[in-house]
């Protein structure tokens, strides 16, 4: 007696694994990227938003080890901190705590137990008793109130270059000039929104929609900054400064990261005849090729962002070693760009 194939038929299979998959995805989407009613990614705000500075009222007064940086490797706003402090020269004066995602969980986690705590939501409640709001790093975290000063990164590396001038290596390095801010400013409104936010919202997408305007606006910017920096050595001349930094670690994980996992796959930066060079040139500077870690990069996106990675498979490339060949952009502008170098 041959018995009925009772499985059902390939299509319906197919149809209904969509379905289920495609309601999970949904459900797991909505919690790791808020979304509007178009079906684009919007980041929520920080919410700890106090400065470092000298006016007697202000209780985060500059001193050297009072402060402690909270921060993922894999993180690009983190990663921000991670090249100021570097290129101030501010090692000595302010340390960092290495945080790793868990993905099952959600949350960062101290690689060290930290103030008793071991994980970043657990700091949060510590600094603010009975917070249930977003916990994120960066994290400028004061040792001596045990509080939060601030976790928004686009603050936090002003204060940096600001506030530790008498402690820094390099004070003479003001990566936010008072002659440059406008542009530096305007520079910075157009790259958060369409290329550091907007490699995430071409990721985090949830309609096609929503997915191209991201992706047509990224690219938009990326042509332009390519047009400026066949021009100049930098975004505003021929200086570093706080756009430069800002724009470094999210290119820097272009082509490893956002080129195919985040669907940004129009063209690589390597692929930009000055963007390129010009990303070799900001890695090559003094102190910042040590604050980024590829492998990290790669297994903090691939490895923990299983909505849109559900194999968890980890690719091998891109090799490092295109980041050390020569940039030849020293033609642009003046050969130093750094005091001491």
């Amino acid at each position: 007696m041959v018995k009925k194939n009772k499985s059902l038929p390939p299509s319906l299979t197919i149809k209904f694994g969509k379905w289920v998959w495609t309601t999970m995805w949904q459900v797991m989407m909505s919690k790791l990227a808020p979304r509007n009613t178009s079906g684009e990614y919007i980041r929520p705000s920080s919410i700890f938003r106090e400065t470092v500075g000298k006016q007697a009222e202000n209780p985060y007064q500059p001193a050297t080890g009072r402060y402690r940086l909270f921060v993922g490797l894999g993180c690009p706003w983190a990663h921000r901190t991670l090249v100021v402090r570097a290129l101030k020269g501010l090692e000595d004066a302010i340390s960092i705590s290495i945080v790793s995602p868990a993905g099952d969980r959600g949350i960062w986690v101290f690689e060290e137990e930290q103030e008793g705590c071991q994980t970043v939501p657990e700091l949060y409640k510590l600094a603010k008793p009975g917070y249930n709001g977003r916990s994120t790093v960066p994290v400028l975290w004061d040792e001596q109130t045990k509080s939060i000063v601030n976790n928004e990164s686009a603050e936090i590396i002003v204060i940096l270059n600001n506030e530790f001038n008498e402690f820094a290596k390099n004070p003479d390095l003001n990566l936010y000039p008072e002659q440059l801010k406008a542009k530096i400013d305007e520079w910075n409104e157009k790259i958060y929104h369409t290329v550091n936010n907007g490699v995430y919202r071409c990721g985090f997408a949830q309609t096609q929609e929503a997915y191209n305007k991201a992706c047509e606006e990224l690219f938009t910017t990326l042509d332009t900054v390519d047009n400026t920096l066949s021009k100049n050595r930098y975004l505003c001349g021929d200086t570093v400064t706080l756009a430069d930094v800002r724009l470094f670690t999210t290119i820097f994980r272009f082509d490893a990261v956002y080129y195919g996992l985040f669907k940004c796959n129009r063209r690589r930066i390597k692929d930009y005849q000055y963007l390129g060079a010009y990303l070799r040139d900001l890695y090559q500077l003094p102190g910042v090729a040590e604050t980024c870690n590829l492998d990290a990069v790669k297994r903090d996106y691939y490895g923990n962002l299983f909505p849109i990675n559900p194999g968890g498979i980890i690719p091998l490339g891109p090799e490092m070693s295109s980041f050390i060949e020569p940039h030849n952009r020293e033609s642009f502008g003046c050969d130093s760009v750094l005091p001491n170098n």
